[in-house]
């Protein structure tokens, strides 16, 4: 608990055996409730070894559903528990727990609702070693987002990031991509929403252990951001509409969620 809200850490994996005990044992369990792991089909025993550390919850996929499916299934059973804050933190060790409590605490004292450890703010993704052409497709494709967003964030494209249990109730990311533009497509909906994220500064690391895309991915998954900013600024002009945009629930005057009936979704997507 911090502040009284319940914090869950939920860890999408994949192939993070030999990562994974590195990661855990860097979670501040004396704030963090509860862990959850979704292991994405893995081939090695990251599922076992999930358990042998104690995570009380993982789930295994039974097929390959990708980045954005596996985080899905991650949110949802947050959710299912009483998750009041999820903190994402992928298990392949590129980025420190020990950021966990700066970031809970901000959304817990209802500072922002969304939290983002950022590594370009600073010297931290190029000393950490990302690749070049990453760092640079970093750079341009924040900048055309944030041109488009009508926003100022460091970078859209880290995996280090917190919610609040309101936003994660409110946006549709069910209707996601299950791919890595899942990422960007959350951002855009929380921003869509009114929401002011907030950054902190995240030292990463990228060794051979560490999971990462390669080079064609990485510019599918760019010309992915595109699409989604371009969506974003029409949308927000009125030029069309997104099923991305619609509402799962309702902000109540008590900052509370109530689920949409069916005739009030249909109201709200005509």
């Amino acid at each position: 608990m911090i502040a009284n809200k319940k914090l869950v850490i939920v860890l999408p994996a994949y192939n993070a055996e030999m990562t994974l005990r590195q990661t855990y044992a860097e979670i501040p369990f004396d704030i963090v409730d509860e862990v959850v792991l979704v292991d994405d089909n893995s081939s090695d025993h990251t599922v076992a070894l999930a358990r042998e550390l104690g995570i009380r919850y993982v789930i295994k996929h039974e097929k390959n559903r990708g980045y954005g499916g596996n985080q899905k299934t991650c949110y949802n059973k947050a959710l299912e528990i009483g998750a009041d804050i999820v903190i994402m933190v992928h298990p392949d060790y590129q980025y420190t727990p020990k950021l966990i409590a700066s970031m809970a605490g901000i959304i817990a004292n209802d500072i922002y609702q969304c939290v983002l450890g950022a590594r370009t703010l600073g010297k931290g993704a190029l000393n950490g070693g990302m690749p070049l052409y990453k760092y640079v497709f970093n750079r341009g494709l924040t900048f055309f987002e944030n041109v488009m967003l009508r926003q100022k964030l460091a970078e859209y494209h880290t995996g280090y990031r917190a919610f609040s249990r309101e936003i994660l109730e409110r946006i549709n990311y069910e209707g996601n991509s299950e791919d890595f533009v899942f990422d960007n497509q959350m951002l855009s909906q929380i921003i869509y929403l009114g929401y002011e994220i907030a950054e902190v500064t995240c030292p990463t690391r990228y060794f051979k252990e560490a999971s990462s895309i390669n080079f064609r991915r990485s510019v599918v998954y760019g010309l992915g951001v595109l699409q989604v900013s371009i969506v974003h600024r029409l949308c927000k002009w009125g030029w069309m509409r997104s099923e991305m945009y619609r509402e799962t629930g309702i902000l109540t005057a008590t900052s509370g969620i109530k689920k949409r009936t069916a005739g009030e979704s249909a109201r709200i997507t005509r």
